[in-house]
């Protein structure tokens, strides 16, 4: 506090804290491993263009976001780009900074710029002048507080049970010596004398430090960077919160707690003073990209555009079948799902696959067997509002829950303090088959299945026939239907892997997609929702069977579920059986080649081995969103790098399914697009780390060695072979067959969505008949794609 009298900048109060607000949210939420979601990391930025979000994220986080120059100059130099898609991307960009001409272009690229540097923290001021890493002492000392504080189920106590984030801390440091030992006097007493809430705290330390005005908003989005996947945490509590129409103050919690530590550095190291006063007058400078960011910019969107001719050129003209198939499957438009699909549509012609989302429409919340938790199984853009449950009757379900509470007593008195090492010596050798059929991987590989799942209270006929007719109309599922129609959602069986949920299905919600299919195929096959369809115009015919399935995506096997009576549909199902049988072997064998060391024998392998950094790519390589006719990209091998919808917009009257696509599947898209993006050009700030050296923390998520910062985003084996990068980074392209007015109708309604194109974080295309005739242009416009294509 005795600075402050220094400072000549001054704030209001509402000032400070609506900075504050914005710095919160221009934080991404990172989501717990229990239910790990691909979020995009750069959502606080979707207001922005890629060049000036690289120029505000270089200031608070030294990010950089696009690759090096060398992986474009190598591109070029293979082929791969063209001086057409360099024309193109120097054309489309509007800044006053980009080169001239092409060869001004050509010539930066043997130039790699220097990396932004973050403007630092008072801390890391504190760390040139004393030579005391104090960002690594608050790392560590923060961690240990909010891995305790923030657990969710993995420790055994917490220190301050039911206080909110800045009462527990302020509790937990004015008895923390490690600040005093590191050399920050007085920090115990500092801590103490603190306002008793964050938003005083905010406005104390905001004054002592000068942080006024501009510069107030990227400096607390600083300290917010700081923290990691703490913050990020935080901001999915609030995320949550939001969704069920509260909201949480973690995150302004978080902010005040690093506020008091900056405060405390500058009392105790008064002679940064002066490279801190440089330091506000920086956050205060107006943001704008360099004409480096600006260049770099330019040759990712001819990257883009090279992918997007090759991609253009797979597309053929609808061919409408003529005969009625002898199954239909339903896939997830997960990207997985296409190498899969492609391989079952291989066997016969008699066979017609389906894209949609997997959790198949049904906002659905689950309890498992033997569990009191219910799990969201669906986008987290979306709250539920159907409930199921796997629970038996009574008796059944005590015994299993007497079962799980014998199973987590034991694991608990293995892994206690007192009691784990008399346990090795005890016990240990009664688990030496274990280990030795877990380090070999002697396990049984596949997803077990669920019980048959049930709508808790059930449904009215009326409820049955209005979903059922909902969900059909959003599949472009509503005439045509074959014998038999398969429902797959998917999964996949790993090990040893804190982060498995993030190779369930993002649509829902990172678990499987077993309970929406079951639940669905049983809605489906019900009579009175058939009965109920007639009605709406929608005649299911009376041979017409939906059965369930699971398609485990680390082995390529399918699971059938048939939990209604199939009678004269056996045959059906077996040719079925066998037709996915074989279409599993070629997914193999395709998968294989992109995964080190694997055969496609050795899929399953992988799949038991707890020593398997990588059982799977999972969704790397994701580019493209194609919602279409399937005619439109049968046949096309898309490499797995598709999310594939179908949709035929000539079912859709009001275009309610179009704008369904483009404000759900869409956004998720592109959240997963994102997500393996930043992971892949920022691994040190939006990534996961090495999976190695990997600890498990609170159930949240994971840190490198033994403490320190929170690790958000994908683990570096997750996109890279160990050798080079398997996520090729690139913005998602959408491609979709609709009118190209009522594309525009829709973004003109849905301004964040709209946002996502206008500052080309996404590339949309309008296809008709089969082929791209538009491209659209920021400001609700198209570009002739047909003449573009002429005219290269």
């Amino acid at each position: 506090m005795f600075m402050s009298q220094t400072w000549t900048q001054s704030a209001s109060a509402a000032d400070i804290l609506k900075a504050a607000e914005a710095a919160a949210r221009a934080i991404p939420p990172a989501f717990p491993l229990e239910g790990t979601v691909a979020v995009n990391s750069l959502l606080g930025q979707a207001g922005e263009d890629m060049a000036k979000a690289a120029a505000r994220l270089g200031r608070v986080a030294g990010v950089t976001l696009t690759q090096d120059r060398a992986a474009y100059a190598r591109q070029i130099a293979e082929g791969k780009i063209l001086a057409t898609d360099l024309q193109a991307a120097l054309d489309a960009s509007a800044s006053p900074l980009k080169p001239d001409n092409l060869d001004t272009l050509r010539a930066v690229l043997a130039r790699q710029p220097a990396a932004p540097m973050a403007l630092p923290t008072v801390a890391d001021l504190a760390l040139r002048e004393s030579g005391i890493d104090w960002p690594a002492v608050i790392a560590r000392s923060f961690g240990l507080w909010a891995a305790g504080h923030f657990d969710r189920g993995q420790a055994f106590w917490t220190p301050t049970p039911g206080l909110g984030a800045y009462a527990s801390w302020r509790a937990w440091a004015t008895n923390d010596m490690t600040p005093e030992i590191a050399g920050l006097r007085g920090f115990c007493s500092h801590v103490a004398a603190a306002p008793d809430t964050a938003d005083r705290a905010i406005l104390r330390a905001t004054t002592a430090l000068g942080l006024a005005g501009e510069g107030a908003e990227t400096a607390l989005h600083r300290l917010l960077m700081d923290l990691g996947g703490w913050s990020q945490h935080a901001r999915w509590l609030l995320w949550q919160a939001e969704l069920s129409g509260t909201t949480d103050a973690t995150l302004t919690d978080m902010l005040a707690i690093r506020l008091i530590w900056e405060e405390a550095i500058l009392a105790q190291f008064p002679e940064v003073t002066e490279a801190w006063l440089a330091t506000v007058a920086a956050h205060a400078e107006p943001i704008a990209p360099t004409q480096d960011q600006v260049i770099d910019t330019i040759l990712q969107t001819a990257a883009e555009h090279a992918y997007q001719r090759q991609l253009i050129s797979l597309l053929g003209a609808p061919k409408r079948p003529e005969k009625r198939p002898a199954v239909q499957a339903a896939f997830c438009i997960d990207v997985r799902s296409e190498v899969f699909r492609r391989a079952f549509e291989a066997q016969t012609p008699d066979i017609q696959t389906i894209g949609f989302a997997g959790f198949f429409g049904l906002p659905l919340s689950h309890k498992s067997r033997g569990s009191d938790i219910e799990q969201a199984h669906l986008p987290v853009l979306l709250a539920p509002t159907m409930h199921s449950t796997s629970q038996a009757d009574e008796k059944t379900e005590q015994a299993v829950r007497i079962g799980a509470r014998a199973r987590r007593a034991w694991g608990r008195f293995r892994q206690a303090a007192v009691s784990s090492f008399a346990f090795v010596e005890a016990a240990g050798p009664l688990y030496g088959w274990k280990l030795v059929k877990d380090a070999f991987g002697l396990g049984a590989a596949g997803l077990k299945p669920e019980p048959a799942p049930q709508i808790v209270g059930g449904l009215t006929a009326a409820q049955k026939s209005n979903i059922a007719a909902a969900v059909l109309r959003a599949m472009s599922l509503t005439k045509g239907h074959a014998r038999l129609v398969l429902l797959l959602g998917h999964g996949a069986h790993v090990t040893n892997n804190p982060h498995a949920s993030a190779y369930q299905c993002g649509a829902c919600g990172g678990q499987t997609g077993e309970v929406s299919a079951r639940i669905l195929a049983a809605l489906l096959n019900d009579p009175d929702t058939r009965a109920g369809l007639l009605e709406q115009g929608i005649e299911l015919p009376e041979d017409t069977l939906f059965i369930a399935g699971l398609h485990d995506t680390v082995t390529d096997t399918v699971t059938l579920h048939a939990d209604a009576e199939h009678g004269a549909h056996g045959p059906d199902i077996a040719q079925a059986m066998g037709w996915l049988k074989a279409a599993g072997s070629m997914a193999r064998a395709e998968r294989a080649l992109r995964l080190p060391g694997a055969t496609s024998e050795s899929l399953a392998r992988r799949a038991v081995n707890w020593a398997e950094v990588r059982p799977e790519w999972g969704l790397a390589g994701c580019a493209s969103f194609i919602a279409a006719p399937r005619s439109v990209t049968a046949g096309a091998d898309l490499g797995g790098r598709t999310f594939l919808h179908t949709y035929d917009w000539k079912q859709d009257k009001g275009f309610s399914t179009l704008e369904l696509i483009l404000t759900a599947p869409v956004v998720v898209a592109s959240w997963i697009n994102l997500q393996y993006y930043c992971s892949a050009v920022a691994p040190d700030t939006f990534g996961g780390g090495n999976k190695l050296i990997h600890n498990v923390v609170g159930g949240i998520g994971v840190v490198q060695g033994n403490g320190g910062t929170l690790r958000p985003g994908l683990p570096w084996q997750t996109i890279h072979d160990g050798e080079q990068l398997m996520h090729e980074p690139l913005r998602l392209t959408v491609m979709i067959e609709a009118p190209k007015a009522a594309i525009l109708d829709v973004l003109d309604r849905h301004a964040e969505v709209r946002a996502l194109f206008d500052n080309t974080w996404l590339h949309l295309f309008a296809i008709e008949d089969g082929k791209v005739t538009g491209r659209y242009l920021p400001g609700l416009a198209w570009a002739d794609e047909m003449k573009a294509d002429r005219a290269a």
